[in-house]
């Protein structure tokens, strides 16, 4: 039957800490914040039951410093550490110090997160279970010569990617032989600065393909399960901005069939706790594989509006090592369409960062609409973090409708002080494009000139 936490350390901040100190709550498990400098007024840290500071603003002097958060366990001794989503989420070392203090950690097994963290070790396994992958290489060696043979053997375009890192960081296009190699060599010291690790490698680039996630969730005794699809499609510079489930124009069967063999794969092999298989879809409507990543996602809300199924605290539950069957019953159905729409503090034209004060910060008040956000009005929105504000999410009997009473949400949200992209996802949701489901990983460079 599994067993109980008694407290649970939670080492993010924002949005997700708000969202999974909540979840905490409701569950009547004691739950321990962490908090920076730059944090120590943040609404959030009112759901915690206690709170310990951990550093100043900066991020690698706090949220990402496993010295001091190992301390923190120490000193609360808790029995768990929930790591959200972003800092050390996906570090593997970082899981395995947490699971050697006898704690867990609230995600896959450090194989996992080391495995799929990396993402030609991910490719290769993607290939092992019978995923569909596209063409890629290897890690990439520093000479040219091999470089442009590699690349060659692929073909152009192509994308240069960091093995070690995501978000979009360290991904630049190369269309020929010249562009290649200055690219490879960007890549590589983006890689470094941002990864530790200067390793690249090669994927072919798919033109206007939509960008489709499958949620899986698993227990510790091989039982996998899926959550159906988000097309996550809209993004600037390789990052998301809307999400929504059901992925609009796809058959149900496809997916259906798709997602099954996926589950089917992974409980096989031993996958355990939640992740999500990334795919990209071409416009012939095949799909290949992107990458795993080995957490609770921004955009799990809208998955969860409409299957019903709460999946942080599905996540913890099966963290406490309880069956899947006994956490999720029965077998999960799509109730109507969600939309999420992410609010950043950022230029919505160019979507460069707007750090300042919120003098006005006031999401939408309605029946139906859900807010997450790490913020209220009069705080300091600091460059040393993600510029997101808050996340909107409408659920709807339709699409349609979801997607008006998104737009008429995102009107209502008062912000002032800094600059958001509100305009812009206002913009992209009326589009013809979007409204048609004609999304594509470059809608907004067509729409937001």
């Amino acid at each position: 039957m599994g067993r109980a936490f008694n407290k649970v350390v939670v080492a993010n901040r924002g949005a997700v800490a708000a969202r999974v100190l909540r979840a905490l709550t409701e569950m009547g498990i004691r739950s321990v914040a962490v908090y920076s400098d730059a944090d120590r007024d943040a609404p959030w840290l009112e759901w915690s039951s206690e709170a310990y500071r951990i550093g100043p603003a900066a991020a690698r002097e706090s949220y990402l410093d496993q010295r001091v958060l190992l301390e923190v366990l120490k000193q609360t001794r808790a029995d768990a550490l929930h790591p959200g989503y972003g800092f050390l989420a996906e570090n593997a070392e970082f899981a395995r110090r947490i699971t050697d203090q006898d704690v867990t950690f609230i995600g896959p097994a450090a194989r996992w997160i080391e495995d799929m963290g990396h993402k030609t070790k991910a490719r290769d396994l993607a290939k092992e279970y019978g995923l569909p992958v596209g063409a890629g290489s290897g890690v990439l060696s520093g000479v040219p010569a091999e470089i442009v043979a590699a690349a060659r053997k692929i073909g152009y375009p192509l994308l240069v990617k960091p093995a070690g890192g995501g978000g979009g960081i360290g991904m630049l296009t190369a269309r020929d032989d010249e562009e290649l190699v200055a690219a490879v060599e960007k890549s590589a010291s983006l890689a470094q600065r941002s990864f530790s690790s200067a390793e690249v490698y090669l994927e072919r680039l798919v033109e206007r393909p939509r960008h489709v996630e499958l949620q899986i969730i698993a227990d510790n005794f091989g039982n996998c399960m899926h959550l159906f699809e988000r097309d996550c499609s809209v993004q600037r510079r390789h990052q998301k901005v809307i999400e929504e489930a059901a992925a609009p124009g796809i058959p149900r069967a496809t997916i259906d069939t798709l997602a099954g063999d996926i589950a089917g794969k992974l409980g096989g092999a031993g996958y355990n706790n939640i992740g999500t298989v990334e795919m990209l879809m071409d416009g012939d409507g095949k799909f290949a594989f992107l990458e795993m990543n080995t957490r609770l996602q921004v955009e799990h809300g809208v998955t969860e509006e409409v299957t019903g199924i709460d999946i942080v605290k599905t996540q913890i539950r099966l963290a406490e090592d309880h069956k899947l069957a006994d956490v999720v019953p029965n077998a999960p159905t799509l109730d109507g369409h969600a939309i999420e729409a992410r609010v950043y503090a950022e230029d919505p034209k160019r979507f460069f960062p707007s750090p300042g004060k919120l003098e006005v910060f006031r999401p939408p008040v309605a029946t139906g609409v859900r807010i997450e956000t790490g913020y209220r009005e009069g705080l300091d929105v600091t460059p040393h973090y993600d510029p997101l504000l808050a996340k909107v999410i409408v659920k709807r009997a339709t699409r349609d409708k979801a997607i008006d009473d998104t737009i008429e949400a995102l009107d209502a949200f008062e912000v002032r002080g800094v600059k958001s992209n509100i305009p812009a996802l206002i913009t992209i949701l009326n589009s013809d494009p979007f409204r048609a489901g004609a999304v594509h990983t470059g809608l907004i460079g067509e729409l937001i000139k």
